[in-house]
């Protein structure tokens, strides 16, 4: 079996509702004649038909031999408007998703999107996507409106998810300062990235991995410099008291509790964070159908892998089975 947990579903509903309610996001054509959303004027995705398309998702999936989609719903998720629509759009998707699921049991599943600036909402949807429509897990952003997902307000929710052990796919978004990624669409190449480092180091510092431990959180597109900033990290906690204050043990203690999916399709990259975690802390991703993902790669790159045929299938989905939700 092969599960893809980093994989993006769309609805034209969902897109009629950043049409319709106002906000920093529109939609406009790239140089190419292309359809793209835009963020501030700037190019923040073009829209392909497999984020809409079943049948051409199912295809391609049974190409390259992937089994299952979990699926999400990216940037800006439901994170383009203010708390008073977000529930209306978070339900919407997350009624998309079971259906979905419904209709090919076999080959998706999904992660809800939640209201996080309402948060009595979005409690509320947390327990009726996992417990009532039995989703897998909820996708997160690496920021929420320029907001940490350190913020005060957002505790209430990670207590409760840590109670529920639920499985948190963090996506990144762009840094609340995008001014500097508007250039070369280098929001999603470099920005993305960026944040998501930014937010675990963030957490890690702020004790959220230690106070919540039984959150099984997979950070998107390996970890961003995660992995390459693990060391820098324990070094800043031996040389600065205030890195200190809210955890007791060395970062990588806790940023190798993490999952991490396996968007980069390098084989260096793959090789070094494999063994810095093991395997039994990599699934597969794909970014599917975003123009920087791969469903091939995302197969070819773990299948190229020189280690024993046990960790492959871990990667492609022993892990997974082992923390998504409802499985």
């Amino acid at each position: 079996m092969r599960f893809d947990l980093h994989t993006h579903f769309y609805t034209q509903e969902y897109f009629q509702a950043v049409r319709d309610l106002q906000s920093e996001f529109s939609f406009d054509k790239s140089p190419t004649g292309q359809t793209i959303i835009t963020y501030r004027g700037a190019r923040f995705f073009g829209v392909t038909p497999a984020m809409t398309d079943v049948n051409q998702r199912i295809e391609d999936m049974d190409r390259v031999g992937i089994d299952v989609e979990v699926v999400s719903l990216s940037t800006p998720n439901v994170f383009f408007t203010t708390a008073e629509h977000q529930l209306a759009v978070a339900r919407m998707i997350n009624d998309s998703y079971t259906g979905l699921i419904a209709t090919h049991p076999k080959r998706f599943k999904g992660f809800a999107s939640i209201p996080m600036d309402a948060p009595d909402a979005a409690l509320v949807e947390l327990h009726r996507a996992i417990d009532d429509l039995k989703l897998n897990g909820v996708i997160l952003l690496s920021n929420i409106g320029g907001k940490a997902l350190t913020s005060p307000e957002y505790r209430p929710f990670f207590e409760e998810a840590n109670r529920m052990n639920l499985c948190i796919f963090l996506h990144p978004m762009l840094p609340a300062n995008s001014e500097p990624f508007r250039e070369y669409v280098l929001g999603p190449i470099v920005g993305f990235p960026f944040d998501t480092t930014l937010a675990v180091a963030r957490m890690c510092y702020d004790g959220m991995f230690a106070d919540f431990p039984n959150i099984r959180w997979i950070i998107g597109h390996l970890g961003g410099a995660v992995p390459y900033l693990m060391e820098r990290m324990d070094n800043g906690y031996r040389d600065f008291a205030e890195c200190r204050t809210k955890i007791d043990q060395l970062p990588s203690t806790y940023l190798r509790k993490l999952y991490y999916d396996t968007v980069s399709f390098s084989p260096y990259t793959l090789k070094m964070v494999r063994e810095m975690v093991g395997a039994d802390h990599l699934v597969m991703g794909s970014d599917y159908p975003h123009l920087l993902g791969s469903i091939e790669r995302a197969v070819s790159s773990i299948e190229a892998l020189e280690i024993p045929a046990q960790e492959k299938t871990k990667i492609f989905s022993g892990t997974a089975l082992s923390i998504l939700n409802n499985v």
